[in-house]
């Protein structure tokens, strides 16, 4: 696994068996419930303005976005090592790549179906992937996250 840039997720295949994991459309309803723990273990491990972005409509890369802050480069590691231990020992979904993580401003996990980005404050103003990917749609976190960390 590289651990300085994101996987090329172009790689995909529509079998869930395969070696990038569920990816494709064969199971959306799998890649949400994967992006709402993601988004989850941020919140219970204290990431802030947590925002999910459905890509379904835009992409057939993958499903979605799962965008965060962190407040230190332990911070974002400790959750991209939270993250991944959740996903794959509660959901079977196992982390594809990591990028980001020796700088740690910018921690990229990709999961086949879902691709995390864990930022800096600063980091993320610059690269405003909301802004980005502005057509796609959030996804509603109420009930999974606490409101004051949803961006």
């Amino acid at each position: 696994m590289s651990e300085s840039a994101p996987a090329d997720p172009s790689n995909s295949s529509d079998s869930e068996s395969s070696s990038r994991g569920s990816v494709g459309r064969a199971n959306p309803d799998r890649s949400r419930r994967l992006a709402l723990a993601a988004a989850a273990t941020i919140a219970e491990n204290l990431g802030r303005k947590i925002v999910v972005l459905d890509m379904t409509r835009l992409t057939a890369l993958f499903d979605y976005h799962v965008i965060a802050t962190g407040t230190s480069g332990r911070q974002l590691r400790a959750i991209a090592d939270e993250i991944e231990r959740v996903l794959e020992k509660e959901h079977g979904e196992k982390r594809l790549s990591i990028a980001g993580l020796e700088d740690s401003r910018w921690i990229v996990q990709d999961f086949g179906t879902i691709i995390v980005h864990l930022f800096d404050d600063e980091t993320r103003a610059f690269y405003s992937l909301e802004n980005l990917w502005a057509d796609a749609s959030k996804v509603d976190l109420t009930g999974i996250v606490p409101a004051e960390s949803i961006s």
